[in-house]
């Protein structure tokens, strides 16, 4: 199954069709898909091809991924339909600062006043509705309501709200501050680690070399597959679900028996081949 996965990979990055680095939207942004519980406090409650995921505490609950400004109705229908309320959002992140992910953020914040914490190289992409961004900055469909981060987070700080725990792992390239989020949940008596991969994606007009609006950004891939490989994980997501299968994989999670989103073995699958792809791009782009 993973195998096949795999393969569409390069199809389907950030489930954009991607022309001279523009981003375009496809239907499957804004199809709604079933909530569901992952595994302990974890919920999905996104779209069919953009990701957002609840963790629900007894002090309120923590919003990963705020995705487009017309997503905001359907995750909030989402998180209501699962029997929780969406005013109870106290915190709200993201993967990282592109529109698909964050462009949502604004009304979220209106609507629930929730604290907005973003990792710090993507705070002034944030507040400048993605100006700040080194590929689509000057794109106008790229662009977003501005919104004013109320904490600003660092590299391995972690958030916590009522007895959850995540982390902020950096995960760069894919933007200055690409986030990927870990935490750990009891399911069963059994303690998983979870890893939402924030994107380790190389886009299709992304110079790895002599980039003057990112000098360093074939160095932070680097960094980023580092860091991935790193990480502990039994619970494999991502700022998609195509990263990690969850078509497939969700009617299998309906008909019982083991919980498909535990694939620690799809991780470090998936994370090799992203790997190989962004080594291929490098090679391509320098110098022979």
């Amino acid at each position: 199954m993973f195998l096949k996965l795999r393969n569409k990979i390069g199809a389907v990055i950030i489930l954009a069709a991607l022309s001279g680095g523009l981003f375009a939207q496809t239907p499957d942004w804004t199809e709604p898909f079933t909530p569901h519980k992952i595994a302990g406090n974890l919920y999905y409650v996104g779209s069919k091809g953009l990701a957002s995921y609840l963790v629900v505490t007894p002090q309120g609950n923590i919003l990963i991924n705020s995705s487009l400004e017309s997503s905001v109705p359907l995750i909030q229908a989402s998180v209501e339909k699962l029997g929780f309320k969406f005013s109870d959002t106290k915190i709200l992140l993201i993967s990282h600062a592109h529109w698909d992910h964050n462009a949502g953020s604004a009304a979220v914040k209106k609507l629930t006043g929730a604290q907005y914490m973003v990792m710090d190289t993507d705070v002034s992409v944030v507040e400048t509705g993605g100006k700040d961004d080194f590929q689509y900055g000057n794109t106008p469909s790229s662009l977003y309501p501005a919104t004013k981060v109320d904490k600003v987070l660092h590299d391995g700080e972690e958030v916590k709200l009522g007895g959850a725990t995540l982390v902020a792992h950096k995960t760069p390239g894919h933007t200055k501050g690409c986030t990927t989020w870990t935490m750990k949940l009891t399911d069963g008596g059994t303690t998983y680690d979870v890893v939402i991969v924030g994107s380790p994606n190389v886009n299709q007009g992304f110079k790895l070399v002599n980039n003057s609006a990112y000098p360093q950004i074939a160095q932070d891939y680097e960094t980023t597959f580092r860091v991935l490989k790193s990480l502990p994980c039994d619970i494999f997501l991502g700022a998609h679900g195509d990263y990690y299968g969850m078509l497939e994989k969700y009617p299998r999670l309906q008909s019982g028996g083991a919980n498909p989103f535990i694939d620690p073995a799809g991780y470090k699958s998936y994370v090799a081949e992203r790997e190989r792809a962004f080594q291929r791009e490098l090679a391509k782009q320098s110098p022979k």
